[in-house]
């Protein structure tokens, strides 16, 4: 089976649901509330395992009751928590208001994952037998550095998501083999609007570039092709779009570590994507393999 490994955050997700997101200064009434079990690492490490492969989640939690819980539905969906630390103090959570049209604005307190600021003892030896590492930047940057360092000793495929966005070191870009930004995110990284443009000057940094364009679908850039590749989604209405990057990642690491081509890993990440973002939540959204399949060839 395809082993991933995830070296990422553990959040609880703090959801509030509106009609219209609040203005500053404005006070709103939201329809609902709930407490979703989310993080960008753990996201994806549970989109990859719903997607059929064997994970292993490197971070960690806080000896709160919201810790035990983030631990508990990690191990529920089958990502292995043997490296996910407990450290002291309060678990990562993330607040979220989720509008009527599907989007969202999210604040994200670290709090245990702030802890992670290296590899612990074992990590590397983990990392060394994954077909892929997949990093976000939701943890301290000197950990995602040494573990992308660390899966680039042993051969290991690095796949970056850089979010939140900020200024990526040329010690981490030189051992990235795929970064995953969005629109927004490849956008602040060139100061190009234009996707294309932006995929195209990404490539002076790694070798790979996915731009993930929401309803549009993904726009894939290589040192290997002349011009940027774009692969559309399935069209859907969108009910709440919380997640749906960190499952189209988490999807696209198993069809590549499978040998899926490129064109056809993105077109079954994007099926992933878009099962997602038909049900509310991150985590709780994620589409199984079988679901996967049939949005695929449908």
């Amino acid at each position: 089976m395809t082993h991933i490994a995830v070296l990422g955050s553990t959040n609880m997700d703090l959801v509030a649901y509106v009609s219209k997101a609040p203005q500053r200064g404005e006070t709103v009434t939201g329809r609902e509330f709930r407490t979703i079990p989310g993080g960008k690492g753990a996201n994806q490490a549970v989109a990859a395992a719903r997607a059929g492969a064997d994970v292993s989640m490197i971070g960690a939690v806080g000896n709160d009751a919201y810790g035990t819980q983030l631990r508990s539905v990690l191990e529920h969906s089958g990502v292995g928590t043997d490296h996910l630390r407990t450290a002291e103090g309060a678990s990562g959570t993330a607040h979220i208001v989720v509008d009527d049209e599907g989007g969202n604005a999210i604040v994200v307190v670290p709090a245990a994952n702030g802890t992670v600021t290296r590899l612990a003892p074992g990590d590397e030896g983990l990392i060394a037998t994954a077909d892929a590492l997949l990093l976000q930047l939701e943890i301290p940057l000197t950990a995602v550095v040494e573990g992308a360092e660390a899966a680039h000793r042993h051969g290991v495929r690095t796949i970056l998501t850089p979010a939140p966005v900020q200024p990526l070191p040329p010690e981490l870009l030189a051992v990235t083999d795929l970064l995953v930004p969005n629109e927004h995110e490849a956008a602040a990284l060139t100061g190009l609007s234009d996707p294309h443009k932006a995929a195209t000057a990404l490539l002076d940094q790694v070798p790979e570039v996915v731009v993930t364009l929401g309803a549009a679908g993904s726009l894939y850039a290589s040192r290997d092709l002349a011009e940027p590749v774009t692969v559309p989604a399935p069209p859907v209405t969108a009910v709440d779009s919380t997640g749906a990057g960190d499952t189209f990642v988490g999807a696209l690491a198993v069809a590549l570590a499978e040998g899926r081509p490129m064109p056809d890993a993105l077109a079954w990440a994007s099926a992933a994507g878009a099962l997602s973002v038909q049900r509310p939540g991150a985590s709780a959204s994620m589409p199984y393999r079988s679901e996967i399949e049939a949005r695929y060839t449908s």
